[in-house]
C-alpha cells in the first residue's frame, strides 16, 4: 500500500464538510459518478457530525477524489461494536489511474486506527479493490415468510414526511434514541443516513406510530406482498402490530434485517442488492445467524 501516486496539480484536504465550495464540490463528485443526489441532506439534518472526508481537489475546487469515513456503532450478537463506515468513494475520470484512491483510503484507515475502531465497514460494487486492505465480505440476507394476521388498529399510523419540520424533528428524536432493530446485526446510530435514504429511494414510505412511538420506514410490494425496511423505536412492535397500524394485509412479507425482535418466523434468504457488504475487523466479527443491515442505514 505504499507505491507511490501522482497529485500533481491537486491539492490535499481534509475535515472539508463545513467548507460550503467543498460539499457543492463533494455533491457534484457523487452526482456526477453514481447518479446520487446528498444535496438535500444539508436541509435535513446535514452530514453526519463524525464525518472526516479526504479528498485531493484541483485549482478550480473541482474534487478530483474522495473517501469519507463517520461513526457506525453496531450491535452484532447483542454487543456493541465501535465502528465506522466508509462511504462516498469516488475519482473522476481525468484523475483515475494515478493512485488517488489509493492514497485517501489509506489516510481514512489510519485515521480509524488512530481511533481505535474495532471495525470498519462498508458497501462497494467493486469487492477486489478492498481485500488488499484487510476486508471480507460478509453475505446477506432478508427474511421471508407468511404475514401474521394484523392487529386491530384502535389508532391508525400516520404519513412522516422528512420534509414537514415537525415531523423531520420527530424523525430526529426517535433516531437519536432509538433501540436496534435487530440484537444479530443492526446500526444503533446513523441518523443522517437514514434521513438521506428516505429521498434517495423514492417508493420508500415512512409512518408513524404514536401508540408506539415507532417510526416505520415500508414499501408496498407486489399484490399480496409488504416489505419491512426498518423499524426505529426504543421498544420494536410485533410485525402484526405495525401490519395493523398501517392497515396493511398481505400475505406475505419481506424483512430486510433479522426479524428477532418481531415475534415473527421466517425464511432467511440471500439477498444480493448489486453490492458487497464488507467489514475489516480486529478480529473475525460476524453475525451469529443471517442478517443484513437495514437498507436505511445502507451508505
Amino acid at each position: 500500500m505504499s507505491k507511490s501516486f501522482d497529485s500533481a496539480g491537486l491539492t490535499y484536504r481534509q475535515d472539508y464538510f463545513d467548507d460550503r465550495a467543498a460539499w457543492a464540490a463533494l455533491v457534484s463528485l457523487l452526482d456526477d459518478t453514481f447518479g446520487i443526489d446528498i444535496g438535500p441532506l444539508q436541509e435535513l439534518g446535514g452530514p453526519d457530525p463524525t464525518s472526516m472526508p479526504f479528498g485531493w481537489f484541483a485549482a478550480d475546487d473541482t474534487l478530483a477524489a474522495n473517501l469519507s469515513a463517520f461513526g457506525m456503532p453496531l450491535v452484532l450478537n447483542g454487543r456493541q461494536i465501535n465502528a465506522a463506515a466508509f462511504q462516498s468513494g469516488a475519482v473522476r475520470p481525468p484523475w483515475r489511474g494515478r493512485g488517488l484512491y489509493r492514497d485517501v483510503t489509506c489516510k481514512a484507515l489510519e485515521w480509524c486506527d488512530r481511533r481505535q475502531f474495532e471495525a470498519i465497514v462498508l458497501y462497494t460494487d467493486k469487492p477486489l479493490l478492498y481485500e488488499p486492505y484487510g476486508f471480507r465480505s460478509l453475505p446477506m440476507h432478508r427474511y421471508c415468510g407468511a404475514a401474521p394476521k394484523p392487529h386491530s388498529a384502535t389508532k391508525p399510523a400516520r404519513k412522516l414526511d422528512p420534509w414537514n419540520k415537525a415531523d423531520l424533528a420527530l424523525l430526529q428524536e426517535a433516531l437519536k434514541t432509538r433501540a436496534p432493530v435487530s440484537d444479530v446485526l443492526a446500526v444503533s446510530g446513523n441518523a443522517a443516513m437514514f434521513i438521506v435514504n428516505t429521498q434517495l429511494d423514492t417508493e420508500v414510505r415512512l409512518s408513524w406510530l404514536d401508540a408506539e412511538k415507532a417510526v416505520i420506514a415500508w414499501k408496498a410490494g407486489e399484490a399480496g406482498r409488504f416489505s419491512l425496511l426498518d423499524v426505529v423505536a426504543t421498544e420494536i412492535p410485533p410485525l402484526a402490530v405495525i401490519l395493523g397500524r398501517l392497515g396493511e394485509g398481505p400475505e406475505h412479507v419481506d424483512v430486510f434485517f433479522s426479524p428477532d425482535k418481531l415475534d415473527w418466523r421466517a425464511e432467511a434468504l440471500a439477498f444480493d442488492g448489486g453490492t458487497a457488504f464488507m467489514v475489516r475487523s480486529t478480529t473475525d466479527l460476524a453475525p451469529a445467524s443471517p442478517a443484513m443491515l437495514s437498507p436505511m442505514a445502507d451508505f
